[in-house]
C-alpha cells in the first residue's frame, strides 16, 4: 500500500497544484460555492462515491449568515459562467452548498470522515506584481473575494484523497465519508450540516488545515485543544428619527443604545474558569449631522475556551444589549450569524496522525497537542464525533508562506501539496486496513 500511495501521489501532486490555482483564481464567500462544489463533487461522484446533497446535506433551519436571495442568485450565474457544472449549481439553491462523500469498502469495519473547507475570504486579493498569483495568471477574478486561508488547497486535497482512496479500496475495511464543507470563516458550516446528520455513526474524524501553526515546510502539528467556542450576532437597534435642533426630544437615539451596548459589553466580568473574549468590530448608524439616529447595527462576537464559556459570554452580552436598548428607549433584534463549539483532539487520533507523519519524509519536525488559541468550525463536528463515542483530531501540515492567513498578500510554497496528500492517504491506509 506504500508504494501505491507514494505512485499515486506522484501522478496527482500536477492536478492538485492546478485545481488549487483554479479554485484560487475563482474564489466564492461562504454558502456561494456554488462552481467550488459542484466541480468537487462531480469529480467524486465520478470516482464511485455515493453523494449526499442538498437539504440532505445541510439543514436550512440551521444556517446562519446566509447571503440575500438576490446575491446567492447572482453568484449561481456567475458560477455556471465561470465553468461550475450547471446541473448540480441548480440543486444548491439557496446557499445549499455543503455535500458528503460516501465509500463503502465491503467489509466490516469503522467510518473515517475527512473533512475539507471550500469557502474563500471576503476582501481583495494584491495586485502587485511580486504576488506570485499575478504573475502566473492565478490571481482572483472574483471582485471582493480572495482566497487567503488555503481553502483552495483542501478541496483540491480532498479530490485527491478521494482518487487515492478509490484506487486502494480494495485493500480497506468499514467505510470513508469525505466532507466538503462551505462557510467554515465566520464559523457558520458545520453546525447545518452536523443537523443533517454528516457526523451520525462516524467512528473518527479528520481535520485539516495548511500552514497557521504549521508555519514552515517540514514542520507538522497532529493535534489541538484549545479551539474556542464563538457566537457571531449582528445587532440592530430601531429608535425614531427627528430634527436634532429643533425637536430632539421626539428622537429615540438608536446609535447611543448601540454605543451604549459597545461599552457596557467590553466590561463584561471574564470568567475564572477559563479563557473568554468579546468584540464589537463594527458600529454604524444614523441618517445625517443634524438628525437623531433612528437606527444602528453593531456586529459583535464572544469566545470561550469551552462551550460553556462561551455560553455564559452569550448569556451576558443578551442582557447587555436588552438594558441598553431600554436605557434609550429603542427596540433591538439579533441575529446569529455564526457559530461553533470548543473541542480538544483525541490522544489516540493524535498517535495515529503522528505515526502516518513518520512515513512521510518531508515531514522532519513533528508536533502533538498544541494549543490553537482561536475558533475552527470543525471543532463543532469533532466535539459531536467524541460526544458519541468516537475520536478526532485537527492536523496542521506545514508549507511556507509568503504572508500570514487572511493577508491579501498570502500564498504559499506547493511543494507541501504532495506531502499533505502522502499523510492523509496513509491516515486513511492505517486506520482502514484489512488486517
Amino acid at each position: 500500500m506504500d508504494q501505491y500511495i507514494k505512485e499515486k501521489v506522484a501522478l496527482l501532486t500536477p492536478v492538485t497544484i492546478a485545481r488549487r490555482r483554479d479554485f484560487h483564481q475563482h474564489p466564492e464567500p461562504g454558502w456561494t460555492e456554488f462552481r467550488t462544489a459542484s466541480i468537487a463533487l462531480s469529480k467524486v461522484k465520478e470516482l464511485g462515491y455515493t453523494i449526499t446533497m442538498g437539504k440532505d446535506a445541510v439543514a436550512p433551519s440551521a444556517m446562519m449568515g446566509v447571503p440575500s436571495p438576490d446575491q446567492l442568485k447572482k453568484e449561481q450565474s456567475r458560477a455556471i459562467a465561470q465553468g461550475g457544472v450547471e446541473a448540480l449549481i441548480r440543486q444548491m439553491e439557496g446557499g445549499l452548498t455543503g455535500f458528503w462523500a460516501d465509500m463503502d469498502f465491503g467489509l466490516p469495519g469503522p467510518k473515517l470522515a475527512i473533512r475539507v473547507d471550500m469557502d474563500s475570504n471576503d476582501g481583495h486579493e494584491s495586485q502587485d506584481e511580486k504576488h506570485r498569483p499575478v504573475r502566473e495568471g492565478f490571481v482572483s477574478v472574483n471582485e471582493g473575494a480572495m482566497h487567503t486561508c488555503g481553502h483552495d488547497a483542501h478541496t483540491a486535497i480532498g479530490m485527491a484523497v478521494a482518487e487515492i482512496v478509490a484506487g486502494m479500496k480494495d485493500r480497506l475495511k468499514g467505510s470513508i465519508r469525505l466532507i466538503f464543507q462551505p462557510a467554515e470563516e465566520g464559523l457558520r458550516g458545520a453546525a447545518p450540516m452536523v443537523a443533517a446528520g454528516v457526523v451520525k455513526d462516524v467512528d473518527a474524524i479528520l481535520g485539516l488545515h495548511i500552514g497557521f501553526q504549521a508555519d514552515k515546510a517540514g514542520k507538522i502539528v497532529c493535534g489541538s485543544k484549545g479551539f474556542l467556542a464563538s457566537t457571531k450576532w449582528d445587532v440592530r437597534f430601531k429608535g425614531e428619527s427627528a430634527h436634532a435642533g429643533a425637536a430632539p426630544q421626539e428622537g429615540k437615539n438608536a446609535l447611543l443604545a448601540a454605543c451604549a451596548a459597545t461599552l457596557n459589553l467590553h466590561a463584561i466580568s471574564r470568567h475564572g474558569d477559563g479563557v473568554t473574549r468579546i468584540n464589537v468590530g463594527k458600529l454604524v448608524g444614523g441618517a445625517g449631522r443634524n438628525v437623531v439616529p433612528p437606527d444602528a447595527l453593531l456586529v459583535m462576537e464572544t469566545r470561550g475556551v469551552t462551550s460553556d464559556l462561551n455560553d455564559y459570554m452569550v448569556k451576558e452580552a443578551g442582557r447587555i444589549v436588552k438594558a441598553a436598548a431600554e436605557m434609550w428607549d429603542c427596540e433591538y433584534s439579533i441575529t446569529v450569524m455564526g457559530g461553533t463549539k470548543s473541542g480538544q483532539s483525541s490522544p489516540e487520533m493524535i498517535d495515529r496522525a503522528i505515526a502516518a507523519a513518520k512515513k512521510v519524509p518531508f515531514y522532519t519536525q513533528i508536533e502533538g497537542l498544541k494549543e490553537f488559541g482561536a475558533g475552527e468550525d470543525f471543532a463543532h463536528m469533532m466535539s459531536e464525533v467524541q460526544r458519541q463515542g468516537g475520536i478526532g483530531t485537527y492536523v496542521q501540515l506545514g508549507v511556507n508562506r509568503t504572508a500570514s492567513h487572511h493577508n491579501s498578500a498570502f500564498d504559499f510554497d506547493e511543494e507541501g501539496l504532495s506531502p499533505a496528500l502522502a499523510f492523509v492517504a496513509h491516515m486513511v491506509g492505517d486506520y482502514l486496513k484489512i488486517d
